[in-house]
């Protein structure tokens, strides 16, 4: 079973409605657990959703725009009230570290844990989080303001020898490491075993992009070039891709085109306008460009397989 999954805590554009959060979504791989996003009632879904997330350390804000980060302030504080102790890490744009401390000066609010920025502008050629499994890479998005999306990429699995030749050859950790990153075995009257005989290839490395807010920009493609699965926007139908491009959003279609162009394996659209009751119309158009494409849901949790 895949340790990949991603939980919807909302995907609505600009206000909040009845069957609508603003966007959020909770990213979990082993035990670590990464907010994408925090938009005003995000520890509320959190609750709704039973979701456990003391264990988040790592929050990713795509831009600053309300919807995207007015619930960040309630989380952290959240967080004091509950007698947090382990530092939390917010990667934003530059601005909303002066915003934030405001609000907990003026709240005279002080943190019993340690609260860190970390700036997107500064991360354009390394990772923001990279342990021996994964990384997280930024990228520029095309809005209104600086707008960032973001990547996660499992890194290449380590080979999988079969059971019999380890015990055949009574292998030792030293030469099950080397076996494993792919090296020939040599035994001790120096008969060689290729790797590729002894080994099983790992299944393929998992992935997963997040597009927030974007107009159609191909320039994105080769960022989340073959995800696993892409989450991109799409804010409006094919009726209004004149008032996407003029608002720097887009629309289902152009969601898919993305998805397509950039071979990923299946596409979840996201930001829904307030005007849709009904989002089938918007599943409808993407289908058409990318056969593999689903409505994101609030409380669903996806696995990344």
């Amino acid at each position: 079973m895949t340790n990949l999954k991603l939980t919807i805590l909302g995907n609505g554009a600009a206000v909040p409605t009845a069957h609508c959060n603003p966007s959020s979504q909770l990213l979990t791989y082993e035990g670590n657990q990464f907010l994408f996003d925090c938009g005003e009632g995000t520890q509320m879904q959190l609750v709704k959703f039973k979701i456990r997330y003391r264990k988040l350390e790592n929050i990713f804000i795509s831009h600053l725009h309300g919807d995207h980060f007015y619930g960040l302030i309630g989380l952290i504080s959240t967080f004091h009230l509950y007698g947090r102790e382990k530092p939390l890490t917010v990667f934003a744009p530059a601005e909303l570290e002066e915003l934030i401390l405001h609000q907990l000066q003026i709240t005279k609010t002080i943190l019993k844990y340690k609260l860190v920025f970390e700036q997107l502008e500064n991360y354009a050629d390394r990772p923001l989080f990279e342990n021996d499994n994964i990384s997280i890479k930024s990228f520029p998005l095309k809005h209104s303001v600086p707008c960032w999306g973001f990547v996660l990429r499992e890194k290449p699995l380590l080979r999988k020898i079969k059971k019999k030749f380890v015990i055949e050859k009574k292998l030792n950790s030293e030469q099950i490491i080397k076996i494993k990153q792919g090296q020939d075995f040599v035994d001790s009257e120096a008969q060689v075993y290729p790797n590729d005989q002894i080994t099983d290839s790992p299944r393929k490395p998992l992935s997963y992009a997040y597009c927030s807010d974007t107009a159609y920009d191909e320039s994105i493609v080769k960022h989340i070039k073959d995800v696993t699965i892409l989450y991109h926007e799409a804010t409006f139908n094919n009726l209004m891709e004149q008032v996407a491009d003029d608002k720097l959003h887009s629309t289902a279609a152009q969601a898919a085109r993305i998805a397509k162009l950039s071979n990923s394996s299946q596409l979840l659209l996201g930001h829904f306008s307030a005007r849709y009751n009904d989002t089938t119309i918007l599943l409808d158009e993407a289908r058409k460009f990318f056969p593999n494409t689903h409505l994101s849901k609030e409380g669903q949790t996806y696995l990344i397989e």
